[in-house]
């Protein structure tokens, strides 16, 4: 091999390289945008998670006090 045919093959290696590098990169900050996303969505889907919760708890509560209301109208029309 010649001296020029080595350095033109460093020089393709060194290009290649830098492309690879250049992929790292974007493959870096393209991961970062996705863990913010991720991070953004659990954060949504906790705060559903807890209204949905407190939904539920409410409809319990609410639930309690009908029952309680219909079971004394069924004590008043029982007393009749």
């Amino acid at each position: 091999m010649d001296h020029e045919k080595v350095l033109r093959q460093f020089d393709e290696i060194e290009q290649k390289v830098g492309k690879l590098i250049d992929v790292c990169k974007s493959l870096e900050a393209t991961n970062l945008e996705f863990k913010t996303k991720i991070e953004r969505l659990e954060e949504e889907l906790q705060g559903k998670v807890e209204a949905e919760n407190d939904y539920q708890e409410e409809k319990a509560l609410i639930r309690s006090k009908v029952d309680s209301l219909l079971a004394r109208l069924e004590g008043l029309t029982e007393t009749e």
